[in-house]
């Protein structure tokens, strides 16, 4: 009998286990803020509906603030860390690459974020940024290093680019003109349809990950 009441009681709190939400913070820019949109039509409210249809059962925190680049995601990273806090998406560096900032100050920006998670027990999906050509070959290659390595050194998964949804990184930008909004760098609701199809499954794999 007390066997029997054990199995249950474990049976019990398992259940209630697997039916936890995750919660997970978007931390970014622009792009993760939801720049020029409706809030309804933004990344994470989009992204938000699009795991719930998944069956997921996910909370998103919009952590983006337009115009933040990789040092100011390293100041905000401790109190967007909060104990509810279970995984973290991090995309960020399209304003240092605007700015022209050095690679080695933006790595270990992303470095110091990765550590926060890491020392908080947060699980973490990398969204990856590639350098444009006209900053040279050497400071490319030095930018897009930055996002799959350090994902390989924290353990973290890695999506090459935000706009994989959109045909990747290496897309024409001239094609994407009916995604875009006029200023040609950030989605318009389609596009942001098409961005969160493009990344909705890598953030299944965070939920599952967070679940293990």
């Amino acid at each position: 009998m007390r066997k029997a009441i054990i199995a249950i009681v474990i049976s019990f709190w398992g259940t209630v286990a697997a039916a936890q939400t995750v919660t997970i913070a978007a931390l970014g820019d622009s792009l993760t803020q939801g720049y020029g949109l409706q809030v309804e039509d933004g990344f994470v409210p989009q992204l938000q509906n699009w795991l719930t249809a998944q069956g997921a059962d996910v909370a998103m925190i919009n952590a983006g603030v337009s115009g933040d680049t990789t040092a100011g995601g390293l100041l905000r990273a401790a109190w967007t860390l909060t104990p509810d806090v279970d995984a973290m998406i991090v995309t960020l560096g399209g304003n240092d690459l605007l700015r022209g900032l050095d690679p080695t100050n933006s790595r270990a920006n992303m470095d110091g974020i990765l550590a926060a998670a890491q020392a908080a027990g947060v699980q973490v999906l990398v969204i990856g940024m590639q350098a444009p050509g006209n900053y040279g070959p050497e400071y490319k290659a030095s930018f897009d290093a930055i996002y799959p390595e350090l994902a390989e050194a924290y353990g973290a998964l890695y999506l090459q680019s935000f706009f994989e949804g959109l045909g990747g990184a290496g897309t024409d930008p001239a094609a994407l003109g009916a995604f875009m909004q006029g200023d040609g760098i950030h989605p318009n609701p389609q596009g942001v349809k098409r961005i969160v199809e493009g990344i909705g499954p890598k953030v299944l794999e965070l939920i599952a990950a967070v679940q293990k």
